[in-house]
């Protein structure tokens, strides 16, 4: 069986610089952040002193919450800013931000991801360049994997069920100076329905689904209750040839399951890669950040 390939992307704009004791430093820019991270469950190779003298913005819990908080800014640290990835001949543009839930708009480590969505859209061209590739990507966020298929010239349908994460993606866009975006405000497994339900195909599907989540209209999403048909009707939707690109946050799950649970539903792939994305701090401690699966039905 083919084994699992760890990945950690590297650009200049995005850098680990420490982690452990459950929080990591990280510089986007030239701004650094320090936020809680479960998995960094060592202990941090720089002292405290010098963690607060480089962090420009700090993330601290509320009290008796597991998500929310506060950041703590230095007096030149802007509460949004903008930085920049290299794909293909040209680079998109993400703006970042600090929220109340610790995120800041991306997930540095899904660049390889995205260099995987344009390389494969780009093939698709090169041996049917008269048709435009579909790509429809669901719980989208600020649409990193949206400009990257974008980029590479396909037609894009981003679903996301919180509307100012739509909005924030459209800015992103604009930013990266791309256009031609359906923006799609529903829940994205009603989506995944209709679309099956009304015969609609795609040449490439991108999921980043969250472990919980709820749509605009109260909708629940639960990973392990919901992933399954999810997957089935990925399968269904996605046309020969396309492209499948998953990945799983929540701790706990593997490369491995999300292997077992797409293989039962796209047979024999044509190709296929699984494993885990990370980041190594400057201690060289690997700080994984999630399990990834892509495959060519």
């Amino acid at each position: 069986m083919k084994q699992p390939e760890l990945i950690s992307p590297a650009w200049q704009e995005y850098e680990l610089i420490d982690s452990g004791d459950f929080e990591k430093l990280e510089r986007f820019g030239r701004w650094i952040t320090r936020r809680p991270e479960p998995q960094a469950i060592w202990r941090k190779s720089l002292g405290e002193e010098q963690w607060q003298k480089l962090a420009t913005a700090s993330f601290r819990r509320e009290a008796g919450s597991d998500e929310r908080g506060r950041w703590s800014l230095s007096p030149k640290q802007p509460e949004q800013w903008r930085i920049a990835y290299p794909i293909g001949s040209g680079r998109i543009v993400m703006r970042l931000g600090l929220t109340s839930f610790k995120h800041v708009g991306i997930f540095p480590e899904q660049a390889d991801n995205w260099n995987f969505i344009y390389n494969s859209i780009r093939e698709q061209l090169a041996s049917t360049p008269t048709q435009r590739p579909k790509v429809l990507n669901m719980f989208a966020y600020t649409g990193g994997a949206s400009l990257a298929a974008a980029a590479a010239g396909a037609e894009v349908t981003h679903v996301d069920s919180v509307r100012q994460c739509i909005t924030w993606a459209r800015e992103n866009m604009e930013q990266s100076g791309l256009d031609g975006i359906r923006w799609v405000v529903e829940d994205a497994l009603k989506f995944a329905r209709r679309e099956a339900k009304r015969g609609h195909l795609y040449n490439g599907i991108i999921l980043d689904p969250p472990a919980y989540g709820r749509g605009p209209e109260g909708e629940k999403w639960v990973l392990e209750q919901n992933i399954t048909e999810m997957l089935s009707l990925c399968a269904e939707i996605l046309s020969p040839g396309g492209f499948l690109v998953l990945n799983l946050y929540s701790m706990g799950l593997s490369a491995l399951l999300a292997k077992s649970a797409v293989n039962q539903l796209i047979k024999n792939p044509s190709f296929e890669q699984f494993g885990e994305l990370y980041f190594t701090d400057r201690a060289g401690k690997a700080l994984p950040l999630g399990v990834y699966y892509r495959c060519k039905k």
